[in-house]
């Protein structure tokens, strides 16, 4: 699908953005939602409809969200290592680099970092705390622009973990899986938990995760509102020298 937004904000790539979605019921969310407010078109690539991947030279952003996939599912689903040379050539390209969970795991693995199963799950309605690098960081960071605190209201949904690529700045952590969030240079960002959780999307969600988990209301409405200002932020990338 294309979203036809052909006006990029002013000093911004006009080039078109790619999402690349695995499941049918882990779509855009926010991301989609944010893009279209500053002005940028994006296309959603579907590798569980066998649709190609994007070509670096004619996007202006790369954002890869979850699945219930395991990076090293290559003989079920071969796209995933095609994903990963995308994934390091857009990082290396500096394009503004988003991936969510599985797409964080696989933005990790591109960059040469080992990807283990965790000793337990980790699901539901959370928070991941920032550390003293991700204080400081333009996109997650209270120190650069003003988020309310450290801690990171956000959606858990994930077994799987990641070491640090090699150069990597450390963002978020938690208690149980201490690597949440990383970044790369300036703009390759790998997220463990999710902050593109709308009511839409959740409600996409709910047939699919655990019995008894539950997304309360009030816990997604947090979760929006700081979503919002992290992909805001993240997209701003696009535009910044």
């Amino acid at each position: 699908m294309t979203v036809p937004v052909v006006t990029a904000r002013t000093g911004g790539d006009p080039r078109p953005w790619a999402i690349i979605q695995h499941v049918a019921h882990e779509g855009p969310g926010l991301v989609g939602e944010v893009l279209a407010a500053a002005g940028y078109g994006y296309e959603v690539i579907r590798t569980d409809l066998g649709q190609d991947l994007a070509d670096v030279a004619r996007i202006g952003g790369l954002v890869v969200l979850g699945g219930p996939m395991s990076v090293h599912d290559t003989d079920r689903f071969p796209w995933l290592a095609e994903e990963r040379r995308l994934l390091a050539t857009a990082t290396r390209a500096g394009l503004p680099v988003l991936g969510v969970c599985l797409g964080a795991q696989q933005l990790a693995a591109a960059l040469g970092a080992e990807v283990t199963t965790g000793d337990s799950a980790e699901i539901g309605v959370g928070t991941v705390t920032l550390t003293a690098s991700g204080r400081r960081d333009r996109v997650l960071g209270p120190e650069y622009g003003g988020l309310a605190d450290t801690a990171i209201p956000c959606v858990h949904w994930h077994h799987d973990t990641f070491a640090l690529p090699a150069g990597a700045e450390h963002l978020a952590a938690t208690r149980v899986f201490p690597h949440q969030a990383f970044r790369v240079g300036a703009r390759a960002y790998g997220f463990q938990f999710h902050v593109e959780v709308n009511s839409t999307l959740a409600e996409q969600w709910r047939p699919h995760l655990p019995t008894g988990t539950v997304l309360g209301a009030s816990g997604l409405s947090q979760v929006e509102i700081t979503g919002r200002r992290i992909l805001r932020r993240f997209v701003d990338l696009g535009a910044a020298p």
